[in-house]
């Protein structure tokens, strides 16, 4: 993707929506320099539950949910700035009270957020990563669900959506395996109650209009 005019600059006029923006230098810093843990209290002004949206690209998904329940607060999540300064500019743009985006890598997230803090993580078509040598940068591999685990409430859930049978099956065992509980689980997502509540996404419906099925899941932490 050819880089975006005057990114940078367009980048620091979001900052009221744009909580973090990791920069070039990031892993030259000792680790105790990498540590800056926001206030989700000073950013959103309350105290009410917080969601993530991880690999959110553009951004539409966290904006769209973040209009549907403007009880929660949602923290969209994406390390290419390049796609992420649309939701940025959107949210700049509208001014939401209960959405902000952080610019960094979900494996840095441990940097930025309080643990045991968020209520809720969703991964709606996070890249699947087919071939197996790539299988470590998924973000339901063990490494990153150990993560999620420190960052969730007792109870938190994760909402997993995708259009890939492998990568279903990949999380279903992952997820076991590092202590998730699923509480509910759907291959063909439009055919289920499951449905009732969904909010989607541009790729979901792109998925849904050439005749996919969409399969879906949550875990929850125990």
């Amino acid at each position: 993707m050819r880089r975006k005019s005057r990114l940078d600059e367009r980048l620091k006029l979001c900052d009221r929506h744009l909580a973090v923006v990791e920069g070039k230098d990031f892993y030259k810093k000792p680790e105790k320099d990498r540590y800056n843990v926001i206030s989700f209290k000073e950013i959103f002004g309350n105290e009410n539950e917080v969601y993530l949206d991880l690999g959110c690209g553009n951004g539409c998904f966290s904006l769209d949910i973040a209009k549907t329940y403007r009880d929660r607060n949602y923290i969209g999540v994406e390390k290419i700035s390049n796609v992420l300064i649309c939701g940025a500019e959107r949210a700049a743009a509208e001014n939401p009270n209960n959405c902000i985006f952080l610019n960094c890598a979900v494996e840095n997230l441990k940097y930025y957020l309080p643990f045991n803090s968020i209520a809720g993580i969703y991964l709606n078509f996070s890249c699947p990563f087919p071939k197996g040598t790539y299988q470590n940068r998924r973000l339901t591999y063990p490494r990153y669900l150990e993560l999620y685990k420190v960052l969730l409430k007792q109870n938190g859930r994760i909402f997993l959506k995708t259009d890939s049978e492998d990568f279903f099956e990949y999380s279903l065992e992952t997820l076991k395996q590092c202590g998730f509980m699923i509480e509910n689980q759907t291959r063909d997502l439009y055919n289920s109650p499951l449905v009732k509540t969904n909010i989607p996404t541009e790729y979901e419906r792109k998925f849904v209009g050439e005749g996919k099925k969409i399969l879906s899941l949550i875990a929850y932490k125990i």
